[in-house]
């Protein structure tokens, strides 16, 4: 037979990779081929990608008439031969691939192996068109296959291909990293005497802290996000405004931690965050709102200290205890009003009551023809007054109504009300009908979506689909249909849907979360989750780690800001288990990570746990534990602890044979010995020398880039400046070879500085220009602030007062908001500035920066690539 072509197209348009295999079999060896396709920018050709209204032979023929390149994977089954036919389809596809570069990969040990299969591998081994390895890990795969389809493109393809002449980086601003408020997707009904009031406490200059006050579900978030949205925007556009969420915050302590994050201020670990965020606010107009503060009322006085430090810093917080501290204005919020039944109701009049208002807007979210009429106002009157006016109670009740008309909805909830009572009575009126309008909402699931939702509660802030089928998979029955059950919570307002562009992507409001945990614990499944959850995120965080490196690396750390919240919990459960071997594992395997998101501080709490525990640690725990701990602190305290630890790390790493580990730290042990108050050169150069052939040894390109970085920073300061510009340029060289932006970024900035001390002011120029363009491009607060420095220091050797006072002004300030002005820096810009400062143009340059305060970080960078 022949294969039809044409007919069916395959999801994207690149140079297609068919992937053939047994499916159930080899399912997650497929998972992570599709990685290593897709890393390459390549488009997967699976079967189970295709569109299911097509005869299987049908498609992956027409898949295989439209694709480049050949992937087989096999194992030990042979596959189904189908009735009429005489091989399976797996020997079928082969079959149809005579004129593909074909790529084979057959995982050993195979103790049964069926015998059809090794009759189709000897072909296999006998067919000169094809190119097999051996393989026993999904991860080994991946590797293998990654790296054979970059060399088999360099070797049939690149070649027809015209090599592009323009190499410069388009830029692309840094973006915005302060967090900004929660979209409102629908109208805000019956709160405007809470809008008036809280607007007018806000007003007042001696108003500072505004607190929202309710039990949960009553719509205190969304209140907050109305009143925050009227007070800036066209009415104070000067007014920053900035969200934290602290729904997954359970410890007082980190409260700093989750507002230097949705500030964009970075914990780098080398000062207390609550310092920087101190530095950072300090001249700063801002509303601040955060949201959930219940949980972590011991942190109020945390909120005091900042507004003690920045006169024109505001909170509004949402809370459902009050927090008790000086200069706090409370605002009870309280339930929607309800409709007045003591008189004959009609639809019209109905309307008119906020509670009815509310619950017909949600009912038309899911049933667009749903009206009020005088058939159904009485029952839906009696719903919301069952209900007591909670929003949030009253959406759950108005998501059933696709399925049940409001009389229908209003039996069975009087019903459930009247059974749930009594096991609630602790709890106020309002919180009593929320809890059981929640429990009669999964009353009316089904045994797989009430599951699933217990299931979820495990999850520390939002979650992707992956993850929802992993955790749910460990530990729900099997042959349960997950996204279907997902779907039926989404529907029933118990699940949200959250905009990640195409990656699904849900949350939960914080009530939600606490009963389907209480559903979890009850069910004596809770341990169960909470360790599939741990084993999700430590598996995500492994496929992950080389990606950090090269063309995706943007793209995984977004990913990985996604669920930030989720690796925290990952952490805390390792080290709650006192598993401190794959705590220390995990950590090591998102270093790039952790430094580029900034949190490195958590990063090194976590480690200091490692170190004191009272079991003997494993040599590699003990490493990496040191390594962080110390690494991170080396500018900042004392040295006779700093370079034994480091060195402890390097000797621990060298006995077991790490090379990767060994060669990290003996890069900081060099950075240590030269910050230390009697610097030891000549040992930090061997040190850098042996940590660059290490990790040249073990493949390691981004860490031997890095390496040579120091080394070169070293040369510099011995004024060995032809010696640092040969090891900037290596380290280029390898950055760009990786297609890595950060790393390119890293060594652009470097070479920038000696080719300015070599005297090549132009070259110089063009170098930090595409280092800041290079970072903004990725959003890399660190390298945009070193570029912005670079581009000043030019412009003082200049006597370009304009162009410096503006570019150090932005650079400055871009250090204080994300925390990024500690010690460990590398850059001379002031050396250039000091005789304009010592001189008579000092005025005029402070005058510039006076008057740069209106430049924000997006404008200056635009400003420092455009010469004026």
């Amino acid at each position: 037979m022949t294969p039809t072509t044409g007919a069916i197209r395959t999801p994207d348009q690149r140079l297609r990779v068919f992937v053939s295999s047994t499916l159930k079999e080899l399912a997650l060896e497929r998972k992570f081929a599709r990685l290593a396709i897709e890393r390459l920018h390549l488009a997967p050709v699976m079967f189970e990608l295709g569109a299911r209204p097509h005869p299987p032979r049908e498609l992956y023929r027409s898949y295989l008439a439209q694709s480049d390149v050949f992937v087989g994977i096999y194992a030990e089954r042979y596959g189904w031969v189908a009735p009429g036919e005489t091989v399976s389809g797996l020997e079928d596809e082969y079959n149809l691939a005579p004129d593909l570069p074909k790529l084979i990969y057959i995982r050993e040990p195979a103790p049964k192996r069926e015998e059809r299969l090794v009759e189709l591998l000897n072909r296999v081994r006998d067919d000169d068109q094809a190119a097999f390895k051996t393989f026993s890990t999904p991860q080994e795969l991946r590797k293998l296959l990654e790296a054979d389809l970059a060399t088999l493109l360099a070797e049939r393809f690149d070649q027809s291909r015209p090599v592009p002449t323009d190499t410069t980086t388009t830029p692309v601003l840094l973006p915005d990293r302060t967090a900004a408020l929660p979209a409102a997707l629908t109208e805000l009904i019956g709160r405007e005497t809470e809008l008036e009031a809280v607007d007018a406490l806000l007003k007042r200059e001696s108003v500072r802290l505004v607190s929202l006050i309710g039990s949960g579900g009553i719509g205190k978030t969304r209140l907050a996000v109305e009143v925050a949205n009227r007070a800036g925007g066209a009415a104070d556009p000067d007014l920053e405004i900035t969200f934290v969420d602290l729904s997954s915050v359970q410890d007082a302590a980190l409260v700093p931690n989750a507002i230097a994050e949705a500030l964009g201020v970075l914990d780098t670990g080398d000062e207390p965050v609550l310092i920087k965020l101190k530095t950072a606010l300090r001249h700063r107009r801002m509303l601040i709102v955060i949201d959930n503060f219940e949980q972590v009322l011991g942190a109020a006085p945390t909120l005091i200290s900042l507004l003690s430090v920045a006169p024109g810093l505001k909170f509004l917080i949402t809370s459902r205890s009050l927090l008790r501290v000086t200069g706090e204005h409370a605002v009870e919020v309280g339930p929607l009003a309800l409709p007045d039944t003591a008189r004959t109701l009609e639809a019209k009049m109905a309307m008119q009551s906020p509670s009815v208002a509310l619950f017909v807007e949600r009912a038309r979210a899911v049933k667009p023809d749903f009206g009020v009429t005088p058939e159904n106002v009485d029952a839906i009157a009696a719903i919301c007054i069952a209900l007591d006016g909670v929003p949030l109670a009253l959406e759950l009740a108005a998501a059933r109504i696709r399925m049940l008309p409001p009389a229908a909805i209003l039996s069975r909830l009087d019903r459930r009300l009247s059974l749930l009572s009594g096991g609630a009575r602790d709890l106020p009126l309002r919180q009593q009908a929320l809890r059981s309008t929640i429990e009669w909402s999964t009353q009316l699931l089904g045994a797989d979506e009430k599951r699933l939702l217990a299931r979820l509660g495990v999850f520390a802030g939002a979650f992707s689909l992956d993850a929802v089928e992993s955790v749910a998979g460990d530990v729900s029955e099997p042959g349960t249909d997950t996204m279907t059950a997902l779907s039926v919570l989404v529907d029933n307002s118990l699940v949200r849907e959250l905009d990640r562009g195409d990656r699904p992507y849900y949350s939960m409001l914080a009530t939600v979360r606490e009963y389907a945990l209480e559903q979890l614990e009850a069910s004596g499944e809770l341990d169960a989750a909470r360790a599939a959850h741990a084993r999700y995120f430590l598996r995500f965080a492994e496929s992950l780690e080389d990606d950090l490196e090269g063309t995706r690396q943007h793209d995984v750390i977004a990913l990985l800001n996604d669920d930030r919240d989720n690796l925290r919990a990952t952490a805390r459960y390792f080290l709650d288990s006192g598993d401190m071997v794959t705590v220390a594992q995990f950590t090591w395997c998102l270093l790039i990570y952790w430094w580029v998101g900034g949190l490195l501080g958590e990063v090194r709490a976590w480690m200091d746990e490692v170190l004191a525990s009272s079991d003997p640690l494993p040599e590699r725990t003990r490493a990496i534990a040191l390594y962080f701990t110390r690494s991170i602190t080396l500018w900042h305290e004392a040295n006779d602890r700093v370079i034994p630890g480091l060195t402890e790390s390097v000797a621990l790493f060298h006995r077991i044979d790490d090379r990767v580990g060994e060669g990290f730290a003996l890069i900081f042990l060099a950075l240590a010995l030269v910050a230390d108050r009697h610097p030891d050169t000549d040992r930090a150069e061997q040190s850098l020398a042996r940590s660059v052939q290490l990790l040249r040894n073990a493949g390691y390109r981004w860490g031997e880039a890095m390496a040579l970085v120091t080394l070169g920073r070293l040369a510099l300061m011995q004024n060995a400046v032809p010696d640092a510009i040969e090891h900037f340029e290596q380290s280029l060289t390898l950055t760009r070879k990786g297609h890595d932006d950060l790393g390119t970024t890293v060594a652009l900035q470097h070479l920038g500085w000696a080719q300015f001390v070599n005297g090549k002011t132009v070259d110089s120029r063009q170098l930090f220009e595409e280092s800041l363009a290079t970072a903004a491009h990725i959003g890399h607060a660190e390298g945009v602030v070193y570029g912005l420095e670079g581009l000043t220091a030019i412009a003082a050797a200049g006597r370009q007062l304009k162009r410096a006072g503006r570019l150090l002004h932005a650079a400055d300030e871009l250090r204080k908001q994300t925390g990024l002005y500690g010690a460990n820096r590398f850059s001379f810009h002031e050396r250039y500035l000091a005789p304009i400062l010592a001189g008579e143009d000092r005025d005029a340059l402070e005058q510039v920066r006076r008057d740069s305060e209106a430049l924000s970080v997006d404008e200056a960078v635009g400003y420092a690539l455009h010469q004026d």
